[in-house]
């Protein structure tokens, strides 16, 4: 499949991302749980392009091949902390939203509330939220795999 087009930059749509993507990263979230919700996001929605930068920008950040190869099936392993299983299950709920999913729960809501404070979780839901953008543009004009931003 080929791309549909071609990015054309528009300087102010990349200044709000810049300042979305600060907000996100001085949150005080450790980066790698950051990475860990961005892949999951991204593997749940299908998106080639950002399932291969969250791979690559992980490991830039000391990720695992273990951890990596495991994201996916994180609730069958022992290789993430309660902080990550409950950032995990916050990033799955919030994405699948189709179908009468029933979205985040109080459950859901209050293990990851039990890790992260408010700052904390405003910084991984605001990541939830661009991940699921950039997999939706990438999907919608067939972005491929293979770049890394």
């Amino acid at each position: 499949m080929e791309a549909r087009m071609k990015s054309q930059a528009n300087a102010d749509v990349t200044t709000a991302v810049q300042h979305l993507y600060k907000a996100i990263h001085t949150g005080g979230v450790d980066p790698l749980v950051l990475e860990l919700v961005h892949l999951r996001a991204s593997q749940i929605n299908g998106c080639s392009p950002c399932v291969f930068a969250g791979v690559a920008s992980a490991k830039k950040h000391g990720e695992t091949e273990e951890r990596l190869h495991n994201v996916v099936t994180w609730r069958e392993t022992p290789f993430f902390s309660e902080a990550e299983r409950a950032a995990l299950a916050l990033t799955e709920a919030a994405t699948r939203i189709q179908d009468g999913a029933p979205g985040v729960t109080d459950e859901i809501w209050d293990a990851a509330a039990a890790h992260f404070d408010d700052k904390q979780l405003s910084a991984i839901i605001l990541n939830i939220a661009m991940t699921n953008f950039f997999n939706r543009i990438n999907r919608t004009v067939r972005e491929q795999a293979g770049k890394t931003w």
